[in-house]
């Protein structure tokens, strides 16, 4: 079984940045894509990022084009959400999960998840 650990989330102004993290342990860890979730109160999970762990080709929401990006760290089993320009609408709490099969931007196609890092942004 895959263990994920979340990282970075706080309390930033409007107009600030965080950097989030996601450390992945296990028996085996080689999935196709690792992805970062987030879930606002009384919202569904929403897709934020992904990013393909073999190809680093990454995806990201429209909502947070321009602002977030999703790196990897093949060696460290990592997987990193840099986010700037924050937003009050982006207040959440952030996962990361491994990819499973089927859409990426589903989070039924995530096997597993993290304990979730909570973001706050204010006005």
């Amino acid at each position: 079984q895959v263990q994920l650990v979340e990282s970075g989330g706080g309390l930033v102004q409007a107009g600030g940045s965080l950097r989030l993290s996601c450390a992945a342990s296990g028996r085996a860890f080689s999935p196709s894509f690792m992805g970062w979730f987030r879930q606002a109160p009384g919202k569904e999970r929403e897709f934020a990022a992904a990013i393909g762990w073999g190809s680093g080709r990454t995806y990201v929401a429209d909502a947070v084009k321009g602002r977030f990006t999703i790196s990897r760290d093949n060696a460290r089993n990592m997987v990193s959400l840099q986010m700037n320009s924050l937003k009050p609408e982006d207040t959440a709490v952030y996962f990361c999960g491994v990819h499973s099969g089927g859409s990426i931007y589903n989070s039924n196609s995530y096997a597993a998840w993290g304990q979730g890092t909570q973001v706050t942004v204010s006005s």
